[in-house]
């Protein structure tokens, strides 16, 4: 079993190759063997969603394989890790713009504040909500990469801390301190009271 996990996964990382140097055939060959992990990955950012979310799973999962490897993807993924996390973070941009639609049809637009515990303030449920953190992890993102993409990592892709210490090159104890200080810095942000400047210690 453990064979034919590792065999799946270098499958992978060899049609993401193929797909970098332009193999017109590689992206039919991708989707069935990054399927059911692009569907659990999208019932996890829907789960996050309040009733009402009118995007479903199948559709979400599509439309983010369609930006990663369609004619106006190109991206390039050093290995499947990086994939899974590429498509979280472009269902991520499809909620998103789901929720700004939302919000611009409100009367005046306007945001409501949003208080929420910082363990779970990459997981919004509302479209303020989610609003709400994209702002606050694009500002994180200008003081400190590292520490947005590590929130990205392992809120949106799922990845474990060792998964997303290794993808980001850190040791899992460099980055558990760096996991603390972007938590502290969203929940701050997105009080309102702004972020502090400066990287993780």
């Amino acid at each position: 079993m453990g064979c034919g996990r590792h065999q799946a996964m270098d499958d992978v990382t060899r049609i993401l190759s193929a797909i970098e140097r332009g193999d017109p055939e590689a992206a039919e060959l991708l989707l069935p063997l990054v399927y059911d992990e692009l569907r659990r990955l999208a019932a996890r950012e829907l789960g996050r969603e309040l009733p009402g979310q009118t995007l479903e799973a199948t559709a979400l999962v599509h439309e983010a394989y369609l930006r990663l490897v369609g004619p106006s993807g190109g991206g390039r993924w050093e290995n499947r890790g990086h994939f899974f996390a590429a498509a979280a973070e472009a269902m991520r941009r499809i909620l998103v713009e789901a929720a700004r639609r939302k919000a611009s049809l409100k009367r005046g637009g306007g945001l409501d504040r949003v208080d929420r515990d910082p363990a779970d303030v990459a997981a919004p449920g509302r479209p303020e909500e989610l609003l709400a953190v994209d702002e606050a992890l694009g500002l994180l993102a200008e003081a400190d990469p590292q520490a947005a993409e590590l929130v990205k990592l392992r809120y949106f892709a799922g990845l474990s801390m060792a998964d997303a210490a290794s993808v980001l090159g850190l040791s899992t104890r460099s980055a558990e301190r760096t996991w603390a200080y972007a938590r502290a810095w969203l929940r701050r942000a997105i009080e309102g009271t702004g972020g502090p400047g400066g990287g993780a210690p």
